[in-house]
């Protein structure tokens, strides 16, 4: 395990083709081979609540397997085969590994994020045809089993649901408690519930039906779907595989303890960290059901890596921000690695985090439709800050710039679409739906992500944003990562997002917004100068800055820059209608699958061209709300 840079990783391709390793095709043969070597390792702990000293439960490699088989082999009874849909719409907990790897090796497993509204998990679960789903039973301060429940009752060829009891992770005086606030729900009519943990016991702990050696489609993982109809990624076993084995091989060890506060929803945490153990029989510590977002995990963050000695942290942007508000209270002299990924992280955050803990942090990339790892600053070599290191050995990637003529690979930092080809890159199948793969090849083998990005003269590859993200003024490119690195510098920010808010001359105009650190003070108009004495490029000073509480975020900390773009819709469409004396307003703004962000505009007795005249002048679309 040792990869310090490109010719580590082109001495690993030329030992031999991928195809030629000796890996395993199913998972259930990378989890059995695992248990073969260290039965009795740690595999996964969990604990319900972020104190360090509260009760945690912990499976051996052995005990986890045997837990995944009975599972399956739960799911084969109850009709699942290898084409067939489990979802999961769960929190962190033991239970959503053992649904994870037991819904794969029978089927195919749909993890669905459980903060979405019902709806949006009803249209999932229509698009994957999911026949069982399992979720919480209704508990405190959780509305999941509610939202579950609508949602089946929504789609109609799931015909079981098999509820997980948080209840058996807790003890003392709150296990008495709990059952006491348990809210009561109306369950999905026509739908059988029974209690996930009982079914899986009934089974037993051999593989009743054979592991099929053959590729196939094991997992699929929706994209987005904050707002709108997500689109649905397929991940086979090889792209699977692929996660696990580079994760043995660059990463991880079976001594690594690995602390990952992020959800088993997002293909971050079900692959480089969960394959990446199965793999090398490393040990992954999930704190509390909601993660980084759990009640006092931030707060009890160092005290937790000091109790599990944990070498190995995953992590995003926006969490390392938050912890960098805490003080470092615990011994945490273990750690070797801290890994961040998501979104591209600020320097001057990075400086921040190295400072204050002494641990190396790497930035790597991925992406849900490349069943996610693509790249890595390298753990035993140069990493460059702002950077997102080099591909993983069998990943190749290329920058595209469109021209006239077609793609053309890009020169040495040069800005194109990054583009990538690997094992874990399902070529034109990468949606279930197939008028979602038109377009999204290149030269026949290469994903376009929709990123935008750049080859050093080092070969490292820099991120510099989203195709979608980039602010257009007046037919001039900005990317908003110069604005949010800038802001990110002033001592009192902890988060900056910016986008492009509608203007009537430039099409968009730059804007951002800022969420402060804990208890600091600065005005706006402090941070507009600091803006511009840290952006050179003019066009890029931000047209209008605000400081809010808490910037929206995905549930894996990501800045929710949809979110902002409909506030900012809202508000410029508003300001102009009431400067110009009409009493019709903006009163929300949805998402339409051919429009993209409209603007619902309620008339309030005006008449549609007075409207026009003035919304007329905006790119963004609106409609009066009939």
């Amino acid at each position: 395990m040792y990869f310090a840079g490109i010719a580590d990783r082109d001495a690993i391709e030329n030992e031999m083709a991928w195809a030629d390793r000796d890996v395993a095709t199913t998972l259930y043969e990378m989890l059995s081979a695992t248990v073969e070597k260290f039965p009795s390792h740690k595999a996964i702990s969990y604990q319900i609540f972020s104190d360090p000293n509260s009760k945690a439960e912990t499976l051996s490699w052995f005990a986890l397997k045997n837990r995944s088989t009975q599972c399956a082999n739960m799911f084969r009874v109850m009709g699942v085969g290898p084409k067939d849909v489990v979802a999961y719409i769960l929190p962190n907990c033991t239970e959503t590994v053992i649904a994870l790897l037991g819904g794969a090796v029978a089927g195919i497993v749909a993890p669905i994020n459980p903060l979405l509204e019902a709806d949006q998990i009803a249209s999932i679960l229509r698009e994957i045809n999911a026949r069982i789903v399992v979720t919480l039973k209704a508990f405190p301060k959780t509305d999941i089993a509610e939202k579950t429940a609508m949602a089946v009752s929504l789609a109609p060829k799931v015909k079981t649901v098999l509820e997980v009891d948080l209840l058996t992770h807790i003890s003392g005086v709150k296990s008495l408690v709990i059952p006491l606030l348990r809210p009561r729900m109306r369950k999905a009519p026509g739908v059988l519930y029974k209690d996930f943990n009982s079914e899986v016991a009934k089974q037993p702990q051999n593989l009743l039906f054979e592991d099929a050696q053959e590729d196939r489609v094991a997992c699929y993982f929706h994209t987005g779907g904050t707002t709108g109809m997500p689109k649905i990624a397929q991940h086979r076993y090889s792209g699977l595989i692929y996660n696990g084995w580079s994760g043995k091989q660059l990463l991880y060890t079976e001594n690594d303890n690995i602390l990952c506060p992020l959800p088993l929803f997002h293909v971050f945490a079900c692959h480089p960290v969960l394959m990446g153990a199965i793999a090398s029989g490393a040990h992954v510590i999930f704190p509390t059901p909601q993660g980084y977002r759990g009640d006092g995990v931030l707060d009890n963050f160092w005290r937790l890596v000091e109790r599990w000695k944990v070498t190995f942290i995953f992590t995003v942007p926006t969490a390392i921000a938050a912890k960098m508000q805490r003080p470092i209270n615990a011994d945490i002299s273990t750690i070797k690695t801290a890994f961040s990924g998501s979104a591209p992280l600020p320097q001057e955050l990075f400086k921040r985090f190295e400072k204050a803990t002494g641990v190396t942090l790497i930035e790597g990339y991925g992406m849900t439709e490349a069943t996610c790892i693509v790249s890595v600053n390298p753990p035993q070599g140069v990493k460059k800050i702002g950077s997102v290191g080099v591909p993983f050995p069998y990943t190749d990637v290329k920058i595209f710039g469109i021209t006239p003529d077609g793609p053309v690979e890009a020169a040495v930092d040069e800005v194109g679409e990054i583009c990538v080809s690997n094992p874990g890159v399902f070529v034109d199948y990468t949606y279930t739906e197939d008028k979602k793969n038109i377009n999204l090849f290149y030269k026949g083998k290469y994903l376009r992500t929709g990123d935008l990005g750049r080859y050093d003269n080092d070969g490292y590859l820099w991120i510099t944003g989203r195709a979608k993200d980039l602010i257009i003024r007046g037919g001039h490119n900005i990317d908003p990562a110069v604005i949010e690195e800038a802001l990110m510098r002033h001592q009192a920010v902890a988060f900056v997002g910016a986008i492009g808010q509608p203007d009537s001359h430039a099409g968009e105009v730059p804007c951002a917004y800022v969420e402060l650190i804990e208890n600091a003070a600065v005005t706006t108009d402090a941070l507009i100068d600091f803006c511009k004495e840290h952006v050179h490029e003019r066009a890029a000073h931000p047209k209008y800055l605000t400081i809010i509480n808490e910037l929206p975020k995905t549930a894996i900390g990501k800045i929710f820059k949809p979110a902002l773009r409909k506030e900012a819709i809202t508000r410029v469409y508003n300001e102009a209608l009431e400067t110009n004396g009409i009493d019709a307003r903006v009163v929300s703004v949805d998402d339409d699958k051919q429009l993209g962000l409209v603007a619902q505009v309620a008339a309030n007795g005006v008449g549609e061209p007075v409207i026009e005249t003035v919304l007329g002048n905006y790119v963004r679309p609106w409609a009066i709300i009939k």
